[in-house]
């Protein structure tokens, strides 16, 4: 579904990724779990677009549910792909960039999807360090936003005020929120990411697990 121009959204049981068209062609955030890449192609020849037309992806951090489909997709497509060096040590060798400390319900939440988001190592072919920019939405700036883990990055369309999040933010009741609990690397890495991106005054977060749209 077209969320905002040029921004359509490809949603899943786990998690959200965002499809971004333009003149250079397609720039995929997030590929989701191991499987969706089937979901994310039929997304695309919807829309009039071939899997040579995804020309770049970006990862924003190294959990299962955010990469767990890229090698598959990459396969596909041929499309660069993105992320922060901290998190591509992680992909390149199936895991994780930390390690998950869950407590009480979020123990049992894990211990039932664990299982179900399955990894494999998938090739990063460029590096993210932060300032660098996409030719999309008027310029779609990288930024660093550690916290949720080591290397998380989120991308920010000034001239739109559209903010991809991943899980830098979670949208809770209604309202952003900062990454917390067990599934958080750094708190106060996390806490500080969120209030520079709410800084920033976005219009719209666009996040892994939840939207936020001014009114």
């Amino acid at each position: 579904m077209e969320l905002l121009p040029s921004v359509h959204l490809i949603k899943n049981i786990f998690v959200n990724q965002y499809l971004i068209t333009g003149q250079e062609g397609l720039l995929l955030i997030d590929t989701g779990i191991g499987g969706n890449q089937s979901r994310i192609l039929n997304t695309m020849r919807s829309l009039g677009y071939q899997p040579a037309d995804l020309k770049q992806i970006v990862i924003t951090h190294a959990d299962g549910d955010h990469y767990g489909s890229l090698a598959e997709l990459k396969k596909a497509t041929h499309a660069i792909t993105y992320a922060h060096a901290i998190e591509i040590k992680a992909i390149q060798s199936g895991g994780s960039s930390r390690e998950l400390k869950p407590e009480g319900f979020q123990k049992l939440l894990f211990a039932i999807f664990r299982p179900m988001i399955k990894t494999q190592p998938a090739a990063i072919e460029c590096p993210l360090a932060g300032g660098e920019s996409f030719n999309y939405l008027g310029g779609l700036e990288v930024i660093l936003t550690p916290g949720h883990t080591p290397g998380h990055i989120s991308l920010f369309a000034s001239e739109k005020g559209i903010l991809f999040a991943g899980d830098s933010i979670q949208v809770v009741n209604g309202s952003p929120c900062p990454s917390a609990k067990g599934n958080t690397w750094d708190i106060e890495k996390a806490e500080e990411s969120f209030q520079k991106q709410m800084d920033l005054k976005p219009t719209a977060i666009l996040a892994g697990h939840g939207i936020w749209i001014k009114k």
